[in-house]
């Protein structure tokens, strides 16, 4: 029997979310999640999709959950419930979602002490989200520790853009001392929607020039040309770039300076002011895209007033990354906001006809959960919506490394 199975872990600082998917077809056999992690009412959630338990459906149970270790043991047992425990023999690895991988991982790798020690050393450039992958890491290899753990990094898809392009002008020995450049996050799902863009174009990869608008709460874009990213839009950390749900994204690094001087805040109050109280919500109130298009429908003036400027922020990075291609074969919208909000897709294509972009208004509107193209025909360019797979992605690599 060749295992084929792969269970795919993403850490956060209080979750486990997790996925076993079968590679010898690409599919999924269960998911959950577990939640509030350290607290009394911790929350687990599973769903398995084969196995005797799948007739049942989703299982949700609550009740402490003492840390991470608990949760994963917990885990195991809701899956050994449909018989697709940890103990398999089918279980060929164990993927795991890491946020930052500097420069030094720029592709899939099997953990060992030494990257686990050099994962932990990236913690001060993502010091939100590397210590609960670490965590993650640590708990999977105790209880499996026969198994190969595969860290699949987001940044590791932007790590081809050029150098000229991901450097800050700023002095290089201060740049060199503290790792200060562009990184780009999202990377499985940008990996994944360009390569899918291609197969809905019936094209191959290597000929296709696409924008990815991955738009979620954490918004982000790309250009990739022949399936190599040449640019992106976050940078040293996940705040730069388009506006997003709770991120400011692009702005004078002065503001930062001023508020600091001006204001009295504090580093942690503007990190925080600009991580977590912008962008959206900052705007608005509201970070949810369905609550800011419901109030704007209504007249709301900061609810449209937010709107606009995401669009305009939108734009302006569809215009610049058409320019860094030269060619734009599509212009793909991903994730939540991307995948639902027609609206969004809508306000950011109108006006761009100069660059190719026109949608057809009615398979703009209509919803689907399957890859599509919903751009005029006449249109030069594609505009194409590719829900993303990022858990997916992440098997098929830690898969494809384990298989070699």
């Amino acid at each position: 029997m060749t295992a084929s199975r792969i269970l795919v872990l993403n850490s956060g600082s209080s979750s486990l979310k997790y996925q076993l998917l079968d590679m010898a077809d690409s599919s999924r056999l269960a998911v959950g999640l577990v939640e509030r992690i350290g607290e009394e009412a911790s929350r687990l959630v599973h769903e398995p999709l084969t196995g005797p338990g799948a007739e049942g459906g989703k299982r949700e149970r609550t009740g402490a959950i003492a840390d991470h270790g608990a949760a994963l043991q917990a885990v195991s047992a809701e899956l050994a419930a449909d018989g697709l425990g940890l103990d398999s023999p089918e279980l060929a690895a164990v993927g795991h979602r890491v946020v930052h991988g500097g420069t030094r991982f720029t592709r899939p790798t099997v953990i060992d002490d030494e990257v686990l020690a050099e994962i932990r050393s990236l913690i001060p450039l993502a010091p939100l989200h590397n210590p609960a992958n670490v965590t993650g890491i640590e708990v999977a290899r105790s209880l499996r520790a026969d198994l190969p753990q595969v860290a699949v990094f987001d940044t590791a898809f932007h790590a081809t853009v050029p150098e000229y392009a991901a450097r800050y002008a700023i002095d290089a020995e201060t740049a060199r001392k503290y790792s200060i450049r562009r990184y780009g996050f999202h990377g499985t799902s940008h990996a994944y929607v360009s390569r899918a863009t291609a197969a809905l174009l019936g094209r191959p990869v290597e000929d296709v020039n696409v924008i990815v608008l991955h738009l979620g709460n954490g918004a982000s874009a790309s250009a990739v040309r022949g399936g190599v990213c040449v640019e992106t839009s976050m940078g040293l950390t996940p705040l730069e770039g388009l506006v997003m749900g709770t991120r400011s994204g692009d702005l004078d690094p002065a503001v930062i300076f001023h508020l600091a001087r001006v204001g009295g805040l504090s580093v942690d109050e503007i990190d925080s002011l600009l991580n977590k109280k912008s962008g959206l919500l900052g705007m608005c109130g509201d970070n949810d895209m369905r609550e800011v298009l419901r109030r704007a429908d209504e007249g709301d003036e900061a609810a449209s007033m937010a709107f606009a400027a995401y669009v305009h922020r939108l734009k302006k990075y569809i215009g610049a990354y058409s320019a860094v291609l030269g060619r734009v074969d599509a212009v793909t919208f991903t994730a939540g906001v991307g995948e639902n909000a027609h609206q969004v897709r809508e306000a950011a294509v109108d006006g761009l006809a100069e660059l190719g972009l026109a949608l057809d208004p009615d398979a703009n509107a209509a919803r689907s959960s399957q890859p599509r193209l919903v751009s005029a025909q006449y249109a030069r360019v594609a505009v194409a919506v590719v829900p993303t797979d990022e858990e997916l992605e992440i098997a098929a690599q830690a898969y494809a490394l384990v298989t070699q």
